[in-house]
């Protein structure tokens, strides 16, 4: 059994089954963090880390935020706990108030959820018994993308398009799911700055679908403005309009995934709003609590939630909701949260800072192994050659090395993605980018 130096004699390695994690080869070496503040993380023996991924692209404002753990402590001491079926409380009301008036126009009904997967899985619901209210209950088709990801619940993991996210539960994913190529063109949008030139057709791959299986069988076409967790994958553009028009054209409804795009990440409050395209469905979660309490959010059309709003009155027109919808304190953490984004202007503060990003950024062209830069906002995707028969065994190289000289990066294969906190200073970046630079530069 591998121990830490760094944890108590009461802790072992062994209890927590780690999520996502290599966990034989983390606990021969186990990387803690003990604490964190500002842009920075900090190990049981004080080494600080800058954070380079707003800890899973959802720290948006920074860490140790006073704010909302004083509103959190506030919350705990006046209602831990109420429910939200048949019952309610001020707050949740609050925020969903909040959260409209930052959302593209229209999308103005929020649904709490816990998670991102939640969301997803709750808009997939959304998006079928909508159809169905609307006594159009053949449409029970789902269409979703290669190399998108959704989230782990099944539905998720069905219009997802990971492979190894797939594989293992290939027998239970949701049936009637078909999937669209996906936009990652090496070979014309290598060192794209922003968005690709080329891929935009892409889009028409969905009147094919649409031929295939009749447009009156399709519900909905989920897919992330930005693919974050595949690599960051920018969407060509003029992509995303035709997506939106053919949708428009055959009844089909359109879901964006803005777990990671949302509250900033691309210099608008969403990326519907930063390109221009706005969705029936939005789903959101991460950056919505700053991080510091789980939860989520769908926001839909007003008029997708009208249309349930028939039949008698005590008839339950969505049968489906969680144990912890709006919970107390996480409105709390929102609420508070979407202040300190208010005041400091971190929506749109990626905007200002984006072209001294994309410049440190496409610095990195030309050092050892790197084949793609890819940037928008405040996130950065750096595509590394594989190694010979070793897929992925670089980008952890380059994930461990930067670890080791204080940054933390994320690693998906030998793909390397960026998406710092959005208090995040012209320093922070030269450090990040000179820190990447030379981890490039140590291997072999």
């Amino acid at each position: 059994m591998a121990h830490s130096d760094s944890l108590s004699r009461d802790a072992d390695l062994d209890a927590f089954w780690m999520p996502f994690t290599a966990n034989r080869q983390f606990k021969a070496k186990p990387r803690l963090l003990a604490r964190a503040s500002g842009m920075h993380y900090f190990t049981p023996e004080g080494r600080q880390i800058l954070d380079g991924v707003a800890g899973l692209w959802c720290v948006n404002a920074g860490h140790g935020r006073s704010e909302i753990t004083e509103a959190v402590a506030r919350q705990l001491g006046t209602l831990d706990f109420a429910p939200t079926f048949q019952m309610a409380h001020p707050s949740a009301f609050e925020l969903a108030t909040a959260l409209a008036r930052i959302a593209p126009p229209g999308l103005d009904r929020i649904f709490f959820t816990n998670s991102g997967s939640e969301s997803v899985d709750t808009a997939l619901k959304i998006a079928l018994a909508y159809h169905r209210a609307r006594g159009d209950a053949a449409r029970t088709k789902l269409i979703g993308r290669e190399r998108a990801y959704h989230g782990v619940g099944f539905g998720g993991i069905s219009v997802g398009g990971i492979g190894s996210n797939r594989k293992t539960w290939s027998a239970s994913l949701l049936p009637g799911v078909d999937h669209l190529a996906h936009t990652h063109d090496l070979k014309r949008n290598a060192f794209s700055r922003g968005q690709p030139a080329h891929g935009a057709e892409l889009a028409e791959e969905l009147e094919r679908r649409v031929a295939l299986h009749d447009p009156s069988t399709i519900a909905a076409v989920i897919v992330e403005p930005i693919a974050g967790s595949t690599g960051v994958l920018i969407p060509p553009r003029g992509y995303l309009e035709r997506l939106r028009q053919i949708c428009d054209r055959h009844g089909i409804l359109l879901i964006f995934d803005e777990v990671i795009t949302g509250f900033g990440r691309v210099g608008a409050p969403f990326a519907a709003q930063e390109f221009g395209v706005t969705p029936d469905i939005m789903t959101t979660a991460k950056g919505l609590t700053n991080g510091a309490v789980p939860m989520g959010a769908v926001l839909a059309k007003r008029s997708i939630h009208d249309a349930f709003m028939q039949g008698p009155e005590g008839t339950i027109e969505l049968f489906h909701g969680y144990t912890y919808s709006a919970h107390p304190t996480a409105c709390a953490a929102a609420l508070a949260t979407l202040g300190i984004y208010a005041r400091e202007g971190l929506l749109t503060r990626a905007k200002s800072l984006a072209q001294y990003w994309e410049d440190a950024a496409h610095s990195l062209r030309g050092l050892p192994h790197v084949i793609d830069v890819r940037n928008y906002g405040l996130i950065l995707g750096l595509e590394l050659e594989p190694a010979a028969g070793r897929p992925g065994a670089r980008g952890y190289a380059i994930y461990l090395d930067c670890f080791e000289r204080g940054l933390l990066v994320r690693q998906s294969g030998d793909i390397i993605a960026l998406s710092p906190p959005l208090v995040v200073e012209r320093p922070h970046i030269d450090q990040m980018f000179g820190t990447l630079a030379e981890a490039l530069r140590n291997q072999r």
